[in-house]
């Protein structure tokens, strides 16, 4: 990928990494929140009884799986990146897994969140 045997090459691709963590988190969150507010105007139509799965569930559902998909993603491409760099541009000692441990737990935890929103009703 590069010539230039410089670790730089290396935090810059952990930080993209990072980078599509934070936008999938945000994504999470952003379907998370429209998921609820199909909730919230049941409530408001003071009809909370028939608080079933509307457009707002399935946008929301929806949402949320492009975050999964977008950091799961990330995840393959830090690793094709990190598969074409030389030894001397990774520091010594440095864990190499610590960022994709991260993004993982990340997936993992939306996983959660949808078997969660889909059990609720």
């Amino acid at each position: 990928m590069s010539d230039l045997n410089d670790p730089r090459v290396f935090f810059a691709a952990e930080r993209t990494l990072m980078a599509w963590n934070r936008t999938g988190l945000t994504l999470m969150a952003f379907g998370f929140v429209l998921e609820r507010f199909g909730l919230f105007l049941h409530v408001l139509r003071q009809n909370p009884t028939q608080a079933g799965r509307d457009t707002s569930f399935w946008i929301g559902i929806a949402f949320i799986s492009l975050a999964l998909g977008v950091i799961g993603f990330s995840i393959i491409q830090f690793r094709r990146v990190l598969k074409t760099l030389k030894p001397v541009e990774i520091p010594a000692r440095y864990c190499t897994w610590s960022g994709i441990a991260m993004n993982l737990s990340v997936v993992v935890l939306g996983f959660a969140l949808l078997t969660y929103l889909f059990s609720e009703l």
